[in-house]
């Protein structure tokens, strides 16, 4: 179950400038994923697999204080950017010099896409695998709560025994990331978790 994302979040004098984009700050409303091929991110993973930060990871990125500007100064920004990969395990461990080069990897990153991000950053923050598991308790780090594997996934999720979101205490259910389908920001998995107490609530 060990991680492979990091966070970091970055604070920002103005918004940067996307070639790729119009000079409209309403689209930054939106998320901004980079990630231009399945061979990028083949390659981000390869880096991981060997205990490395990946060199161009994958990123998803989002304003918040474009949806909510009391998180920044007026005329400022707050940009956190979601990290593939950042190996739970890295090499030589999670030293401060080690955040940095995360750090460094993506801000490097979006420079490909936004090549004025260096001269808008006032701040950075970077969380790594070893510091989700420390400040939300989620074992190595891993946001899905166990691995989306074969052997993990559908019925097999998180334990056979429990893949119909039911849990040994009557009337507990488990509906979070490491139920069917898995993490991320859908909240499927607490949605099918609801349908099978409305269904034990009938009968």
């Amino acid at each position: 179950v060990r991680g492979s994302s990091g966070k970091v979040n970055i604070a920002l004098s103005r918004l940067p400038r996307f070639t790729a984009l119009p000079d409209e700050p309403a689209l930054y409303r939106g998320a901004v994923s980079i990630s231009p091929s399945i061979d990028y991110i083949e390659r981000a993973y390869d880096d991981a697999k060997y205990g490395q930060i990946s060199r161009r990871p994958y990123l998803d990125m989002i304003f918040p204080s474009m949806i909510d500007p009391d998180m920044a100064p007026p005329g400022q920004h707050v940009l956190s950017c979601f990290v593939q990969y950042a190996p739970y395990d890295v090499e030589g461990g999670w030293t401060d010099e080690k955040r940095n080069e995360l750090g460094e990897a993506v801000i490097s990153t979006i420079e490909q896409y936004a090549p004025d991000i260096r001269e808008c950053i006032v701040g950075m923050q970077v969380i790594s695998p070893k510091d989700i598991e420390s400040i939300a308790g989620i074992t190595g780090g891993n946001i899905f709560h166990g691995e989306l594997l074969l052997h993990q996934i559908f019925f097999l999720r998180p334990v056979p025994q429990w893949a119909d979101f039911r849990t040994p205490l009557k009337g507990y259910y488990f509906g979070a990331s490491g139920a069917h389908p898995g993490g991320g920001v859908m909240g499927a998995a607490g949605m099918l978790a609801a349908k099978e107490m409305l269904k034990d609530s009938l009968l």
